[in-house]
């Protein structure tokens, strides 16, 4: 049963999330979680390592990442959309992720699915036939890229941000999922809203941090040689 809500001190001051600075769901929380100014523990899993994949299965059986556990609530939050959700309620002050009006809320979540849904997991395919050399045929995936790309050009057309007057809970989710997809799909240059849109997120001081915190394991991405220069430190 979830706690009830105190003050923000109090709710900050004992909380884990369970995360690998280079997957894109955990760059999603990561975001929110910088959105809101929380102050949380940042616990690295290793899922090659038995230990620590033990670790987390015992927090969530399915032993996927992020985990976030509220240890005053003595709660485990998983799934990426349903921990921002939990942020949102319990920290978010006023900048809330997920507008208080329905139909807005709505648009929110439908976006923040799309590009979980068609950008996170072809791009996943696309990466872990990459990762075995399975060599496979990755045409509908490459296509799906591109096609998201052109409903979120369209989408963009009279919008500032994906689904919301306000940065949301859609462009935690389209950041790290753009990132990624443009590394393997090239954002076509005519979609002038959707580059646009691009430029925005990754200028924004949340995705910069999760983008600086990723840096170092870059090299471990099976398509490092494609994370444009800009994103490297200047040396």
């Amino acid at each position: 049963m979830l706690r009830e809500a105190t003050s923000l001190e109090e709710l900050n001051m004992s909380l884990t999330l369970y995360y690998h600075p280079l997957s894109s769901y955990c760059h999603k929380v990561l975001i929110a979680l910088y959105e809101h100014g929380v102050d949380f523990e940042k616990r690295i899993i290793d899922l090659g390592n038995a230990e620590e994949k033990a670790e987390l299965q015992a927090l969530w059986p399915i032993g996927k990442f992020p985990v976030f556990r509220d240890h005053t609530a003595q709660f485990d939050v998983a799934e990426s959309t349903i921990i921002i959700e939990y942020l949102d309620h319990y920290f978010a002050g006023q900048n809330r992720l997920i507008p208080g009006n329905w139909d807005t809320a709505l648009e929110v979540r439908l976006w923040d699915r799309i590009c979980d849904n068609y950008l996170q997991t072809p791009l996943q395919h696309i990466v872990l036939d990459r990762i075995i050399t399975a060599n496979g045929n990755l045409t509908q995936q490459r296509s799906t890229l591109q096609t998201v790309y052109g409903m979120l050009d369209r989408q963009l057309v009279n919008g500032t941000w994906l689904a919301s007057d306000e940065f949301s809970l859609a462009d935690c989710a389209a950041a790290p999922a753009l990132f990624y997809a443009s590394t393997l799909e090239q954002i076509p240059e005519e979609q002038v809203h959707l580059n646009a849109y691009f430029e925005q997120l990754m200028n924004r001081p949340s995705v910069q941090q999760v983008i600086d915190e990723a840096r170092p394991y870059f090299p471990l991405y099976p398509f490092a040689q494609d994370i444009p220069q800009r994103f490297y430190p200047r040396t």
